[in-house]
C-alpha cells in the first residue's frame, strides 16, 4: 500500500456546514455544524459560581446557558490549585465568584456543559495555555531530535515573553522556527485581547468563540497526508483560502472550489455512508455483520458470522470475521462519533493467539482516531471493553430524535397485544360506569384486527356485557395508542 491520500470535502449551505474526511476513497469521519446551534467546545466565558458542592468536589457555574455548567476539581488549572494547600474546592472558590472558564464538553442529554479553568487556545502549530508553566511537545512526534528542537523553540519564546506555556502540536513537526514564532505571537495577542475583555465584561459573557467548522478543520488538519480540500461554495472557498494563507500557508494551494455537476458529497458515496452510519446493522465483506446498540450508559457492538460458514475450518472463519470486524468497528466509532463506554462482543475464539491478534488489529485500526481511546483486554466472557473520549454529540444525536411511536425502545407492541389491552379497558369501564355504548378510537391496523381476527371475541364481549361497541380508525394514532370513550 502506497502513501495514504486523504481528502477533505466541505459542503456548505446557509443552515449547515458538513465536513467529510476521506482516506483512500473511504469516508472516515463526518463533522456537522448547524448554524442555529454552533457547538460550544473551546468557547471561553466569564462565568459566575452559583453553587459549590463540597461532597462532589465540584461547582456549578453560570455561563449564560439554560443549564448551569459543571466544573470539577480535576479540571482546575495549576494556578488555581496553588491557591490552597488542601485540595478542597470550597477552599479555592466561593459562591458568587467570577472566573474565566472554557467548555471542554458539550451539554449532552440532561447534563450541562463541562468546564475547565485550565484554558487552552489552539492554533495551527501550538496550543497556548495561559495558566500553565510547563511547555511540552505532542506525544505523536516520535523523532527525538525533532522533539528536542521544538522543545527548545517553545522554551526560548516562553522565556522572552514570560507568561503561560506552549505545547507544540503534531503539525509543528519539521516547521521552521520563524513560522512557529509567528504562530506563538498570534496566540499571545489573541489571549491578551480575551483577558482585556474579561476585565470589563459582565458575568455570563462569551469572551471567545472557537472558529467555525470549515476553519477548524483546516487548523486541526495534520498537513502531511492531506492532498486536497474541496469546498462547494465560492464564498466559503475565498474565506478559507484567505484564512489558510494567514495561518496554514501549506494548505492554501490544495484548497479547491468544487464546481462539479454532481453534489460534492456524492463523490465518494459520502451521503450513502452517512445513511448507513445511522443504521443498527453494518454488513461486512465476509458476509458477517455488526449490530450497534447505542444506549444512555454505553454502546454495545455485537459481531456475527451471518450466513458465511464456508471453508473447512470454522475457527479460521471466525478469526477472519473478527479481524474484519475490528477494522470496521474502528471506522464506525469515528464515523458515528460514539463516545463513553463501548463493549464489543467478538465471536468466541478458542485460540489465545487469535484473540491476541484481533485485539492488536483493533488497537492498530484505532491509531488514526484523533479521539483519545483506551482498550482493555478480552474479559472472561470474551468481551472487549473500551472507552472513547466524547466531546461532541454522536452523529445519531445530531441527525435523529427518538421515535415518537416507540419512545426510543426500538419496538412496538403488536396489534394483537393492543387489541387485548382494549378488551381489558372495555371491561374496566363497563364495571365502573353504567354504559350502553362505547366508542373505541385506535390506529388503522388495530381496528382492522378487531373487526377481523378478533371479531368473535368482540361479539362474545358485547353479549356478555350487554353493550354496543363502535370503532373509529384514527390516522394520527400510532399502533400503541387507543382511547375508549363512553357514549
Amino acid at each position: 500500500m502506497g502513501a495514504m491520500s486523504d481528502e477533505i470535502l466541505i459542503n456548505i449551505t446557509p443552515p449547515e456546514t458538513r465536513a467529510a474526511i476521506v482516506e483512500n476513497g473511504v469516508l472516515q469521519e463526518v463533522l456537522i455544524e448547524r448554524t442555529r446551534c454552533r457547538g460550544l467546545v473551546g468557547n471561553i466565558y466569564k462565568g459566575k459560581i452559583c453553587r459549590i458542592l463540597p461532597g462532589m468536589q465540584a461547582a456549578f457555574v453560570d455561563i449564560g446557558l439554560e443549564r448551569a455548567a459543571f466544573l470539577h476539581i480535576s479540571d482546575l488549572s495549576a494556578a488555581d490549585r496553588e491557591k490552597t494547600t488542601t485540595d478542597q474546592i470550597e477552599q479555592i472558590f466561593r459562591e458568587g465568584q467570577e472566573l474565566i472558564v472554557q467548555v471542554v464538553k458539550e451539554p449532552i442529554g440532561a447534563k450541562g456543559a463541562r468546564l475547565t479553568t485550565d484554558v487552552a487556545i489552539p492554533s495551527v502549530y501550538q496550543v497556548y495555555m495561559p495558566f500553565s508553566k510547563v511547555c511540552g511537545v505532542s506525544q505523536r512526534i516520535e523523532c527525538e531530535r525533532e522533539r528536542i528542537r521544538l522543545r527548545q523553540c517553545v522554551d526560548a519564546f516562553q522565556k522572552e515573553h514570560g507568561t503561560g506555556a506552549f505545547i507544540a502540536r503534531t503539525a509543528a513537526e519539521g516547521v521552521d522556527e520563524a513560522a512557529l514564532r509567528a504562530d506563538m505571537l498570534f496566540l499571545l495577542k489573541l489571549w491578551n485581547s480575551i483577558a482585556q475583555r474579561h476585565r470589563t465584561a459582565k458575568p455570563k459573557t462569551l469572551l471567545h468563540e472557537d472558529l467555525p467548522l470549515s476553519m477548524r478543520v483546516l487548523r486541526d488538519t495534520h498537513r502531511a497526508k492531506v492532498e486536497k480540500i474541496r469546498v462547494d461554495s465560492r464564498e466559503a472557498y475565498l474565506r478559507l483560502v484567505k484564512f489558510a494563507k494567514e495561518f496554514v500557508p501549506d494548505l492554501a494551494p490544495i484548497i479547491e472550489h468544487y464546481t462539479g455537476e454532481r453534489p460534492l458529497f456524492d463523490l465518494y458515496g459520502v451521503e450513502d455512508e452517512i445513511q448507513k452510519a445511522l443504521e443498527r446493522r453494518v454488513m461486512l465483506k465476509s458476509g458477517g455483520y455488526l449490530i450497534f446498540d447505542q444506549t444512555e450508559a454505553m454502546t454495545t457492538i455485537d459481531v456475527n458470522t451471518g450466513a458465511y460458514v464456508g471453508g473447512r475450518n470454522l475457527e479460521e472463519t471466525i478469526f477472519k470475521t473478527n479481524l474484519e470486524a475490528a477494522q470496521a468497528i474502528a471506522r464506525q466509532l469515528r464515523l458515528r462519533n460514539l463516545g463513553g463506554i463501548i463493549i464489543i462482543d467478538f465471536i468466541d475464539m478458542r485460540d489465545a493467539e487469535h484473540r491476541e491478534q484481533v485485539l492488536q488489529a483493533l488497537q492498530k485500526s484505532l491509531e488514526k482516531d484523533h479521539a483519545k481511546n483506551t482498550v482493555s483486554a478480552v474479559s472472561a466472557l470474551g468481551l472487549v471493553e473500551m472507552t472513547r473520549k466524547r466531546t461532541r454529540e454522536s452523529l445519531e444525536h445530531i441527525l435523529c430524535e427518538p421515535c415518537p411511536a416507540c419512545g426510543g425502545r426500538g419496538v412496538l407492541k403488536t396489534a394483537e397485544t393492543v387489541c387485548l389491552e382494549i378488551f381489558r379497558e372495555i371491561l374496566r369501564e363497563v364495571r365502573q360506569y353504567n354504559v350502553q355504548e362505547l366508542l373505541v378510537l385506535a390506529s388503522n391496523e388495530v381496528v382492522e384486527r378487531l373487526l377481523d381476527e378478533e371479531a368473535d371475541t368482540l361479539s362474545e364481549l358485547e353479549t356478555f356485557l350487554g353493550v354496543r361497541i363502535k370503532f373509529r380508525a384514527e390516522a394520527q394514532y400510532t399502533q400503541e395508542q387507543y382511547d375508549v370513550v363512553l357514549l
